[in-house]
């Protein structure tokens, strides 16, 4: 997608992003503003303190507003959607051993909280709104995953949902976020130079994607989508002992095993996706399966994938070094210190 493309759709409109307050959001806010000409972006959060924090760094940023609330209460979101054109669905609860343990507050806020943003969102007359997913949710096995998969389902049938309302929903999927709050980058990080490193499993792989490279595909998503699609981002695997040894290569590893809900490697198309998925140059994209007749229009010169076809961590074509990471890491420092 072209910035004349993107600009056209940004250029003077309003965008809200719930869960501002964190990681993508404030990449998703800081690139957005720097980049496009929207006449106002909204940071829609629970975090009073966090907001705070992020208003102090735009104190001198006019097109920027902030509102208190929770996705879980249907009536703050109505209020906060008043006059947007974009919404982009970043808020979830997202740690996998914390959802086994407390899986009725992961419905609550990744299930209802997704159909209380598609209601809001169609009685508001928001143009289009991309929902944030991830490859747990891709043939879950914790409940996080299977969260994020009812949200996806929500999404896509959103269209469906709409009636003759214009609102269109599209998802977006990629893996785990390098540098991340609460990832294993950072946490690998904090540990003395001198320790042991805690490694699940030594053949677990796992998906790397930037931030920056999370909000391009949100950026592409909401120019491209008609409605429907789930947008997969193509990243590289990294097996996770290859993600120590860019940390401190000369640490031992305690093998403790692959915790409640973790899978050995991730995936973000199933075989059963292959049927209705298409492949581009950055990216694949699956079409829904609900309105399968008129999805001609949303595959834009995309090549059908075979059926068959996966997207898996562990037979992935494009692999990160342990050295590509230790790069990475070392030109990103800054961002380490502010989490």
């Amino acid at each position: 997608m072209q910035h004349d493309d993107l600009e056209r759709i940004f250029s003077g409109s309003s965008i809200l992003i719930t869960g501002g307050t964190g990681s993508f959001g404030r990449t998703f806010v800081a690139k957005t503003l720097a980049r496009f000409t929207p006449r106002r972006v909204v940071v829609y959060s629970r975090d009073e303190m966090k907001q705070w924090q992020m208003a102090a760094r735009y104190r001198d940023e006019s097109r920027i507003r902030f509102f208190i609330g929770d996705v879980r209460d249907r009536a703050r979101l109505s209020r906060a959607l008043d006059g947007i054109d974009y919404v982009v669905h970043a808020a979830a609860l997202k740690i996998v051993p914390s959802a086994e343990y407390n899986p009725f507050e992961y419905v609550k806020t990744n299930v209802e909280g997704a159909m209380n943003v598609i209601d809001a969102a169609i009685d508001k007359g928001v143009k289009r709104v991309v929902a944030l997913s991830t490859d747990k949710a891709c043939s879950p096995i914790n409940l996080y995953g299977a969260t994020k998969l009812v949200s996806d389902k929500l999404f896509v049938a959103g269209n469906a949902y709409a009636g003759g309302h214009d609102t269109r929903f599209a998802v977006v999927r990629y893996g785990n976020v390098m540098g991340s709050r609460g990832s294993i980058i950072p946490y690998f990080l904090s540990l003395p130079r001198n320790a042991r490193f805690p490694i699940t499993h030594p053949d677990m792989t796992r998906f790397m994607v930037t931030l920056d490279q999370g909000v391009e595909l949100v950026w592409h998503a909401l120019a491209d989508m008609e409605g429907g699609e789930i947008y997969v981002k193509k990243i590289p695997s990294i097996k996770v002992v290859d993600i120590a040894r860019a940390i401190n290569p000369d640490a031992e590893h305690d093998i403790i095993g692959i915790r409640p809900g973790e899978k050995l490697h991730e995936q973000m198309i199933s075989v059963e996706d292959s049927q209705h998925t298409y492949e581009y140059d950055r990216f694949f994209k699956i079409l829904p399966v609900i309105d399968e007749p008129r999805n001609s229009h949303r595959i834009k010169g995309g090549s059908k994938v075979e059926f068959g076809f996966s997207y898996a961590s562990n037979t992935n074509t494009e692999w990160m070094s342990a050295t590509a990471l230790r790069q990475w890491i070392e030109a990103h420092r800054d961002m380490f210190q502010s989490l």
